[in-house]
């Protein structure tokens, strides 16, 4: 087993990955500018990482939004910036061809492996923070798994009843689910929990690469009858009980 490799982000956030990982050969180099930058293949991995102020997954959400709200209007192009937004999410849903698909699509090279540090063709470099890439391993769970008191409280018109195909990530199995069109994804999310056990704070529910926020009535998320929901399942992210070892090093840059 390779040892794990530990550095700081620019963010001042501790991350880690496999010393494997960091050490797979890189395909072919990108010529940018009139040299050569070495790309390598999106690693199909989840990097883990230490927030140094524990975020709730409220705060974690509002803080990626905002990041990728603001991050065009600083450098780079927009189509680069939307490239790799898509690609992340599409990381996030464990698709990792897909995600390579999309940078290869758009020409961005990732010379380390991961959406941390990426040139497009001109040599334009863009920095996606780890917080946009996964979840730190000290994010706060919440009592009742709830952002706020209010968050989930049943809507005066529940609207009709309708079946939700949910394919969970932990199992690889697809699910019923009976919901009511004016339901919150927060709120199918407990009524997962009830039905499957799956507590509702690990859960993140994407639908066609996109993530969709607990507060989001299940009508707007414009989900096609028949059509899966992926719901990717996080437990990881609150086991605070470290049973592995993990070996200190430094990361040439």
């Amino acid at each position: 087993m390779g040892a794990c490799v530990c550095r700081m982000n620019p963010d001042n956030e501790t991350m880690s990955v496999s010393s494997a990982s960091a050490s797979r050969p890189a395909s072919a180099g990108i010529a940018l500018g009139g040299a050569a930058r070495k790309n390598r293949p999106l690693c199909h991995e989840t990097i883990k990482w230490r927030s140094d102020v524990p975020l709730t997954e409220g705060q974690l959400r509002s803080k990626r939004d905002e990041f990728w709200d603001t991050a065009p209007a600083f450098d780079g192009r927009k189509e680069i910036w939307d490239a790799l937004r898509a690609a992340t999410n599409a990381a996030e849903c464990l698709d990792f061809q897909m995600a390579q698909a999309i940078l290869d699509g758009a020409n961005v090279s990732v010379p380390n492996g991961y959406l941390t540090e990426c040139y497009d063709e001109l040599g334009t470099q863009y920095k996606v923070p780890i917080y946009c890439l996964s979840y730190p391993i000290n994010i706060v769970k919440e009592e009742n798994g709830r952002d706020s008191p209010a968050e989930y409280s049943e809507p005066v018109d529940g609207g009709t009843e309708i079946f939700l195909k949910l394919r969970i990530s932990s199992t690889m199995t697809d699910v019923k689910l009976p919901v009511y069109s004016k339901d919150t994804v927060g709120q199918c999310k407990k009524k997962l929990q009830s039905v499957e056990g799956v507590d509702a704070c690990c859960q993140r529910w994407f639908y066609s690469g996109k993530l969709l926020g607990d507060k989001v009535p299940i009508d707007e998320c414009s989900i096609h009858q028949g059509y899966v929901v992926q719901v990717i399942v996080n437990t990881e992210h609150y086991n605070h009980d470290n049973s592995t070892s993990i070996v200190h090093m430094s990361l040439a840059s």
